[in-house]
């Protein structure tokens, strides 16, 4: 029992550590009729500020974790805060965010996370939200096909999960 633990433990840690092959490039953008996925970065944090500022109360149903965010005492410093940590966790190779938005990248739909699964048997797993006014107007199954489809052609991944959203 022992050896099926510690194998599970650096099982998970391995995924951890290693995310990604080495040789992977992450995609610097993916692009459909409607969308542009682009990496959240610098110059988007009013974007997604609003985006989820917007839907807060859909957030929370859309994630159902009991977590704190989105709350309304969020502020822009705070919004910036997280943008940067999602910037560190994508150069670092540990975590993938992507922001979900119109053609003319004057507005976001959401996000799509990509990030080590937390789940046994799966080497990635992928959230995704769009605000509630899009997800009002039918962008939530768009937004998840198109990601579906993106994982399984871009990204190095055999197995993924999607929670909430599995099968």
């Amino acid at each position: 029992m022992l050896r099926v633990l510690a194998s599970l433990l650096l099982t998970s840690f391995a995924c951890w550590a290693q995310f990604v092959p080495a040789a992977f490039q992450p995609p610097a953008s993916y692009e459909t009729s409607r969308f542009i996925l682009v990496p959240l970065g610098p110059g988007l944090e009013k974007l997604d500020f609003d985006a989820y500022m917007s839907s807060i109360d859909h957030l929370k149903a859309t994630f159902t974790n009991g977590g704190k965010w989105p709350h309304p005492g969020i502020t822009m410093a705070d919004a910036l805060k997280d943008v940067e940590g999602e910037i560190a966790n994508f150069k670092a190779r540990k975590s993938f965010t992507y922001a979900v938005l119109t053609k003319d990248k004057r507005r976001e739909v959401g996000c799509v996370y990509i990030s080590p699964s937390r789940k046994p048997g799966f080497e990635a797993q992928v959230r995704l939200w769009v605000t509630k006014a899009d997800f009002d107007q039918g962008a939530d199954a768009e937004v998840e096909k198109l990601a579906r489809a993106w994982v399984a052609a871009a990204w190095p991944f055999k197995t993924v999960t999607w929670p909430g959203r599995d099968k």
